[in-house]
């Protein structure tokens, strides 16, 4: 949580290939964070098996507790992802559906939550942000409706686009200066 005026974001990453583009943006946010903001980008969503209910309590997944914990501590929550098949990842999903339970007490609840990334597609992945910010508000997040960031990538290496990086950029400020209402709290 925010401590001496250090606003935490975990960044929930869609893709997990070493080099992926959504990797490098996800890294670049946490090199070029603002003063006073860190960014950690949750690893081991891969290692996380799919949620059943029957695997979760006391005996949850190290993978899934880790995930839970990365969560909880942060103060805001980004998901920087590609598109599949016109949705989000599995994985993301999946991550999703872990940190929404314990329904209503998830370490999701009440977080301000935004869905950013790049694809080599002219939409950018629209669709795989949208379905983000859709289950990640179901499962209990804030949802923070201005940031909208469908990045298409059909030319060269977007993190040398200077506007690209930018608009990266303004989307973690937008997400660290949201003013989280204290009854939704």
């Amino acid at each position: 949580m925010t401590t001496s005026n250090q606003t935490s974001v975990a960044v929930l990453l869609g893709s997990f290939r070493a080099d992926s583009l959504n990797r490098r943006i996800a890294e670049l946010l946490k090199a070029q964070a603002p003063a006073g903001v860190s960014v950690e980008i949750v690893e081991g969503l891969d290692q996380i098996p799919f949620y059943n209910e029957e695997l979760d309590g006391d005996t949850a997944p190290e993978a899934a507790v880790a995930l839970r914990a990365a969560v909880a501590k942060a103060d805001r929550i980004l998901a920087v992802t590609p598109e599949y098949n016109g949705t989000m990842p599995a994985v993301l999903n999946n991550a999703i559906d872990w940190l929404s339970r314990p329904y209503g007490q998830g370490a999701i609840t009440g977080k301000p939550f935004a869905a950013v990334g790049a694809t080599p597609t002219p939409y950018g992945g629209k669709w795989a942000h949208e379905h983000a910010r859709h289950s990640a508000n179901i499962a209990g997040a804030t949802v923070v409706d201005s940031i909208v960031l469908d990045q298409p990538a059909l030319e060269g290496d977007l993190l040398t686009d200077d506007a690209a990086v930018q608009r990266f950029l303004g989307a973690l400020n937008d997400l660290v200066s949201y003013e989280v209402d204290p009854a939704a709290a």
